[in-house]
């Protein structure tokens, strides 16, 4: 059932969540990394230089521009322990492990918000309208959500069918590559199916995303 009033014409889960901005960041740092690394000849310390410098000024540049200090601050961190753990054991695979274990964890818990019916994505869409939980009090909405959010999933899934073979093999480079392959384009089309799978999902007569139906229902 296609649903056109599940929002404004011109608005999308890319426009609502910001996608394209959290990704470029994640991309950057990678890159960084797998390109020092390559041109010093395997240098993790250069490589984890470089990409913790990236890092640096790209939330430099976030801060500049009016980008909330926590976030920033949080993908920084991120890059610092991801290098920390690269420097400990010496392999420059060991950059990209916390990545896969963040898209392990973060497919366990949109899984599981599913089964138990918080969907994840309609937990991060009604914090960013504003709507708190009232959404879980439409059971359109929470269907819909539930639907959208197994893309999600399958998002994270994808990447560590491609992530964990290459980190056991051993194959720094190709996960610098596959971590940029992996980030913008995977979550633009995971953005643009969900959105399709929720609009689609919700009845023809429902108001919206914005406009959730809140009278009692059954738990």
């Amino acid at each position: 059932m296609a649903a056109s009033s599940s929002g404004r014409s011109d608005e999308s889960l890319a426009s609502l969540l910001g996608g394209r901005r959290g990704a470029v960041d994640a991309t950057i740092p990678p890159l960084a990394f797998g390109l020092a690394w390559w041109l010093s000849s395997g240098s993790v310390l250069t490589g984890v230089a470089v990409a913790v410098a990236a890092s640096a000024a790209l939330a430099a540049w976030r801060l500049g521009r009016g980008s909330k200090p926590r976030s920033v601050l949080v993908g920084l961190a991120g890059v610092c322990v991801a290098g920390m753990i690269a420097l400990y054991t010496g392999r420059a695979e060991d950059f990209f492990l916390l990545r896969i274990l963040s898209n392990g964890g973060s497919l366990l818990a949109w899984a599981i918000s599913i089964v138990i019916r918080w969907p994840l994505l309609g937990v991060v869409v009604g914090v960013v309208l504003g709507q708190k939980i009232r959404w879980r009090r439409d059971p359109a909405l929470v269907r819909a959500y539930g639907r959208a959010s197994w893309i999600w999933v399958g998002q994270y899934a994808v990447r560590l069918l491609v992530f964990i073979p290459l980190w056991w093999f051993g194959f720094a480079g190709a996960l610098a590559v596959a971590q940029a392959v992996l980030t913008w384009p995977l979550v633009a089309v995971c953005l643009a199916v969900s959105w399709w799978v929720l609009r689609r999902s919700l009845p023809d007569d429902h108001p919206g995303l914005r406009h959730p139906v809140t009278e009692p229902v059954a738990p």
